[in-house]
């Protein structure tokens, strides 16, 4: 055989051979798909909840006014620390002050009444006494009377005399016994008199006190909505009355936040929070929750779902205090704050990124038809034929690599911390899981074919 037919044959062998590895090349990588990947591994993991709110002091008053007139003197300033009792405002006081005055004459003239009502009585009791003795010396001489002019050794005369002394004697021990009766009932009335006038004066006297304002507890005045001159009036029914001010304790500073209704089931009370505030920023201070409300809050309105007319279906928030153990001097309320509150930790715990997880139906895990397609093996496929509703039913769970092929795994999650999650059941330490694009995750079929590429991926529309 000639040269060239050698060359020519060797040529055409190597093309069919390069054609040959092309196709399968290509055919092995039709169904290929690139995926990201991580490890299932041991942390710490803890669970945090973030909600946002306003700084404000655990103990704070509003001091309304408690009667009706006009200011005459503010004595503080807004900002200013005052001191348990001090004197914080005075209002305009003249009639009150003139009616106890005038009630406390009242109460010392009834005090008098009462004194010389009491002299009444001993006087009287004094001659009650007196009209006792004389009727009985009376009684005594009509009774001798009466046996002298028995044995007859008296006249009539003398004898009717010593009668009438007797009857004159009790008729004055009976005139005695009523005027004590009648100085009794007098020295009541006027102790009466003087539990009047000075249940007036108590009330008199409240009135007078409620125009002058002292402060209840140390504290910072926060709000001082009013001016000297004005007037204030006291609320009537559902109408409120005048604020004054607002004296606030800053010693104890507390965050109050708003938790989302699927979160609050984890907070409970003593959980460690981190808070930061916006006014004094890339400083964190410490906290503990202290309170969680009761009543559900509509995120739209802030208005307790205890006190809505109407059920409503909008997102609600709960109440929760933080109170900080370490807070900043020269704190002022209504700062926008923001609460990290830890509310579970788990140590070298099997954690997976949050992003592997993903959710398929039974009838996407369902072994294929004999249709030229075999069935892989997959944990979470059953070969019972299942009914239409059982094949709605959704499995969460992570695809694991196996073999180059993409198998999913069903699996049980604890606690979420910022960026994995907890696995409790269904993978192994050192599993490698998908955990990416987000796109391939979506789409991604049980038995599929992958190949791992970890370089950074580029920026893709996620949206479809």
């Amino acid at each position: 055989m000639k040269t060239w037919k050698k060359v020519l044959i060797g040529v055409g062998a190597a093309l069919v051979l390069v054609v040959i590895v092309s196709v399968t090349v290509y055919q092995s990588r039709k169904n290929l798909v690139t995926v990201q990947t991580g490890k299932v591994q041991k942390q710490n993991l803890a669970s945090i909840v973030s909600a946002s709110g306003e700084i404000k002091p655990k103990t704070y008053v509003n001091i309304g006014a408690n009667a009706f007139g006009k200011i005459i003197k503010l004595h503080v300033k807004e900002g200013d620390r005052v001191t348990k009792g001090q004197l914080l405002a005075q209002l305009e006081n003249v009639q009150s002050s003139a009616d106890v005055n005038a009630t406390r004459a009242s109460v010392q003239a009834a005090q008098t009444d009462a004194i010389a009502a009491d002299a009444a009585l001993n006087t009287s009791l004094a001659d009650l006494n007196r009209a006792k003795s004389d009727a009985v010396h009376a009684k005594l001489d009509w009774d001798r009377a009466q046996g002298l002019y028995n044995a007859a050794l008296i006249a009539k005369q003398d004898y009717d005399i010593k009668k009438a002394a007797w009857e004159t004697a009790d008729a004055g021990l009976a005139q005695a016994e009523a005027k004590v009766a009648q100085a009794r009932a007098q020295k009541d009335s006027a102790d009466k008199h003087i539990s009047q006038n000075e249940a007036n004066l108590t009330r008199v006297s409240d009135v007078l006190q409620k125009t002058t304002y002292e402060a209840p507890f140390d504290g910072v005045i926060t709000n001082l909505p009013v001016r000297e001159g004005e007037t204030v009036v006291i609320g009537i029914q559902n109408s409120p009355g005048s604020t004054l001010m607002t004296l606030a304790d800053m010693s104890v500073i507390t965050s109050e936040v708003k938790v989302d209704e699927t979160d609050i089931v984890n907070v409970r009370l003593g959980q460690p929070a981190d808070v930061t505030i916006d006014a004094i920023p890339h400083k964190v201070f410490h906290g503990i929750v202290s309170e969680i409300g009761d009543n559900a809050i509509v995120r739209s309105t802030g208005v307790a779902t205890s006190q809505a007319t109407s059920t409503s279906e909008e997102a609600k928030d709960f109440k929760v205090v933080v109170t900080l153990t370490d807070p900043p001097p020269d704190l002022r309320p209504g700062l926008s704050s923001t609460a990290k509150i830890t509310t579970a930790v788990r140590g070298s715990v099997l954690s997976i990124p949050i992003q592997a997880l993903t959710v398929r139906t039974q009838a996407d895990l369902a072994p294929k038809d004999a249709k030229g397609n075999s069935s892989n093996n997959v944990q979470a496929a059953s070969s019972a034929p299942v009914d239409a509703a059982k094949q709605k039913e959704e499995v969460q769970g992570v695809f694991v690599i196996r073999n180059k092929k993409a198998e999913f795994v069903p699996v049980d999650t604890g606690i979420s911390g910022t960026t994995d999650i907890e696995v409790l059941k269904g993978l192994q330490d050192g599993d490698e899981v998908i955990t990416g694009s987000y796109k391939v995750l979506r789409t991604l079929k049980p038995g599929t074919s992958v190949k791992i590429d970890n370089s950074v991926p580029k920026k893709e529309d996620e949206s479809s």
